[in-house]
């Protein structure tokens, strides 16, 4: 089944209207698979990076690298360093097209990152927290960041999550060890009373998706069969994971929105998963069903969540139609039928 068969209608030539160069830019690579040396793809990018969102982010760096205020670029939300790299990964930024990016790269990997391979909001180790560390990981990866240090950050977070070699937080003179923040091994976080935090860990499996299979180490493979099978522990659909200090999941998970922060919506764990090649798998199925169905009779997706006046950019009303969140969803359910992902069923 083609991905278009998933629609009630086609809106690819929506999303190819020059009005939005970014979203243009990611349709002809991402969805029509217009080849590298194509063009109209190279001429869609340069007016992404010169004429959309990412030439205004790009605009407000600092010469040295950082936005806002220097340091380790967590704050404030959500237009320090740290969120800025963010939403340039998933505007399709690319350091090769600016050498601006290479540098803001370098600069957070100076600042926030931790011996250890720990990114950390506060620039000591006990400021790391998974939906930092997948958030920072996926968008270097993705910007073309090509750093070695890059390594480290994806070992610390693969060996956090299966907690090979990391001592108990309390263990302070150990040279690798949890903290109260980030206390434990699958995902356990502080900030849900220590229990295992699903929306940090969707963004881990997302960050350790986006390395190729001849990149992923032993400890790597290990965590991403422990993260997979902690989201499938239940339905997906019900995103009924731990919470710390609630009776019910957060309202949030039915929200898609644009850009995706800390905040995770039931479709990035869609992304996350198929990317991971489990596309076809059963468990997966009520989630993609909610996906499909959240389109309206045109084949567009709305966006239910939005930063807006809180980060760069405009990306629209809420409870219209969308197009960065149709992208994101057309994406994922192109992903589910190529045929060069691994069926884990098999």
């Amino acid at each position: 089944m083609s991905w278009r068969d998933q629609l009630r209608a086609d809106p690819t030539d929506w999303l190819l209207e020059f009005e939005n160069p970014g979203v243009r830019y990611l349709a002809l690579r991402d969805l029509l698979d217009c080849p590298t040396n194509d063009p109209e793809l190279a001429d869609a990018q340069e007016k992404a990076h010169t004429e959309g969102v990412i030439a205004t982010v790009l605009g407000a760096m600092q010469p040295d690298g950082y936005w806002v205020e220097p340091g380790p670029g967590y704050n404030p939300k959500y237009r320090s360093t740290v969120w800025a790299l963010i939403l340039l990964a998933q505007l399709g930024a690319a350091a090769a097209q600016d050498k601006r990016i290479a540098r803001a790269c370098s600069y957070v990997l100076d600042h926030a990152l931790a011996a250890g391979g720990l990114f950390t909001a506060s620039g000591a180790p006990s400021g790391t927290a998974d939906c930092l560390q997948g958030n920072l990981c996926a968008a270097l990866l993705d910007l073309g960041c090509d750093d070695p240090r890059l390594a480290g950050a994806f070992d610390w977070m693969a060996r956090s999550v299966t907690g090979e070699g990391v001592a108990p937080k309390e263990d302070r003179r150990a040279l690798l060890r949890y903290y109260a923040g980030k206390c434990g091994p699958l995902f356990k976080c502080g900030a849900n009373n220590d229990l295992s935090c699903a929306w940090g860990g969707v963004k881990v499996l997302l960050a350790l998706s986006k390395l190729a299979p001849e990149q992923r180490t032993p400890e790597i493979e290990r965590a991403i069969r422990a993260g997979v099978d902690f989201v499938f522990s239940i339905d997906p659909a019900a995103a009924a994971y731990p919470s710390g200090y609630a009776d019910k999941p957060s309202s949030n998970w039915w929200k898609f929105g644009f850009p995706v922060f800390y905040v995770t919506d039931l479709l990035q764990i869609v992304e996350a998963l198929v990317a991971l090649g489990y596309g076809g798998d059963p468990r997966l199925a009520n989630a993609l069903d909610l996906v499909r169905d959240k389109q309206d009779a045109e084949g567009r997706w709305p966006l239910e969540y939005s930063y807006a006046d809180k980060t760069w950019g405009d990306f629209g009303a809420k409870k219209q139609p969308n197009k960065w969140v149709t992208l994101r969803a057309l994406r994922a359910l192109k992903a589910v039928t190529s045929p060069h992902l691994f069926d884990h069923q098999k």
